[in-house]
């Protein structure tokens, strides 16, 4: 398969993945906090440790599989953009103790997240 058409199929998968998600955690959540957006991003930086560490080193799929998976699925379901919006959100509603929570938990745990994939898929 073509890599290109690879990262479209996974990529519209991975949106409607992010999509979903965080039409269940919104309609369970009643906060100012943005806590979709973390949870999505932190399973993806989980997946996408996993995803390295298992797919492409430890298991040599394809390249169209891998980067399908990775950089279409993963890179459609988590979300950069929408974590810099909300914490801006967060600063302009005066809200600076979330924001700064926001910041340091998705960095620091999105970290781990890479790590903790890592680590399971590399045993």
């Amino acid at each position: 398969m073509p890599i290109a058409m690879s990262v479209a199929l996974f990529g519209a998968l991975g949106a409607l993945a992010r999509y979903g998600v965080d039409q269940l955690i919104e309609r369970h959540t009643a906060s100012v906090f943005p806590l979709s957006t973390l949870v999505i991003n932190l399973t993806g930086c989980f997946l996408a440790g996993a995803a390295v560490g298992g797919l492409v080193d430890r298991l040599h799929e394809p390249t169209w599989l891998s980067v399908g998976a990775v950089t279409g699925f993963l890179g459609a379901y988590t979300t950069f953009s929408t974590f810099a919006y909300e914490t801006h959100d967060l600063l302009e509603g005066r809200h600076l103790a979330l924001a700064a929570v926001n910041v340091l938990v998705s960095v620091g745990a999105g970290v781990g997240g890479i790590f903790l994939g890592l680590l399971l898929v590399r045993r």
